[in-house]
């Protein structure tokens, strides 16, 4: 018998590597305004939260990449760019 511990490593694991064998867990306390506006956007759009979050932050990197230069690119990706927010309009 597995105690709930157990379980619960268990089922993380086999998320950890979904579809495509690779994943990282994200813990973080969200505000409450944050976590309603991606529960209305994930519905919205007919699309878990998950996948929601991870199609704003593509869009997101998109938006930043598209007009950068070689340099601001080699900066980003070596997370030495530092941009004035708001990035995205």
């Amino acid at each position: 018998m597995t105690s709930n511990a157990e379980r619960q490593r268990a089922y993380r694991e086999r998320h950890l590597h979904g579809v495509d064998g690779k994943g990282d867990r994200l813990n973080m306390v969200i505000s409450m305004h944050t976590k309603i506006s991606l529960e209305r956007l994930a519905s919205c759009y007919g699309v878990t939260k998950k996948a929601m979050l991870e199609m704003l932050v593509d869009q997101a990197e998109q938006a930043l990449l598209e007009p950068a230069t070689g340099s601001q690119r080699d900066g980003y990706y070596k997370k030495r760019l530092r941009m004035e927010w708001p990035v995205i309009r």
